[in-house]
């Protein structure tokens, strides 16, 4: 499997920490050399591993934030 190469170009903010220390987080990131998009996944201290997550472009992540405006949570069943 080929290596893949990242930079996170900007760290947005973080969600949550587990126990052992992963952090599930938001940043911009450029997967490849592409251009960045907004990425939400776990990351290991130091950022050496990553958990599965979600890469979303400009137009996705405008959506997604409109989506999450409308959203009353006290009516969402948890």
């Amino acid at each position: 499997m080929a290596d893949i190469k990242f930079e996170i170009t900007q760290s947005i903010g973080t969600l949550s920490e587990g126990s052992k220390g992963w952090q599930k987080e938001i940043n911009l990131i450029s997967w490849n050399t592409r251009p960045a998009k907004i990425d939400i996944r776990d990351w290991s201290p130091g950022h050496d591993k990553m958990g599965k997550g979600i890469t979303l472009n400009r137009e996705e992540i405008i959506k997604l934030k409109e989506l999450l405006e409308t959203m009353d949570l006290d009516q969402l069943q948890w």
